[in-house]
């Protein structure tokens, strides 16, 4: 019989398998006017891949006069990626609805809420490791599961993102 793991032994087990990692997702509607906090939430679900948490600084170069060294470098505007949800399945058949009908909103011109977009990373006991947050969130492309009789793929095969901000959530 194999003797019990001490709680370092234990610890680096539970991180080491990072393939067994899962992403949850929730999609909160942000209202136009109103506290923080005050969120309404859309729908959740999980996804098998997540892409694009990615943010990126340009530097601004500053040429002094005088200065024959080098030019000085401040910081410039940050740049968000598009984040990338691939295979996913949402908690209710109305939430692959209500994203769906999120994107159409947006994509005939009509006015469509900003979502604050949650992706929760899951170690393989199903605990929260780590959260991000996307500010502002607008979906941007939409594809669905190919409909396949032989196939066993349901849901959301993909759902792209923009959105105005990247925070890692303590």
């Amino acid at each position: 019989m194999a003797e019990p793991l001490d709680t370092r032994q234990q610890e680096r087990l539970d991180y080491a398998p990072l393939h067994v990692f899962r992403f949850h997702v929730s999609f909160r509607r942000q209202p136009i006017h109103g506290p923080a906090g005050s969120e309404v939430a859309l729908c959740q679900g999980a996804f098998a891949e997540c892409t694009g948490l990615e943010a990126t600084m340009e530097p601004k170069v500053i040429k002094v006069g005088g200065s024959n060294y080098g030019a000085v470098q401040r910081a410039g505007p940050v740049t968000f990626a598009t984040v990338v949800l691939k295979r996913g399945m949402t908690k209710t058949r109305n939430g692959r609805q209500d994203l769906w009908d999120w994107f159409a909103k947006v994509a005939a011109g009509g006015y469509a809420y900003r979502m604050e977009v949650e992706i929760e990373m899951r170690n393989g006991r199903d605990e929260p490791v780590l959260r991000w947050a996307l500010r502002r969130a607008l979906p941007v492309k939409f594809k669905a599961a190919d409909l396949n009789a032989r196939g066993n793929e349901v849901g959301i095969e993909e759902l792209h993102l923009a959105h105005e901000g990247l925070v890692l959530v303590s």
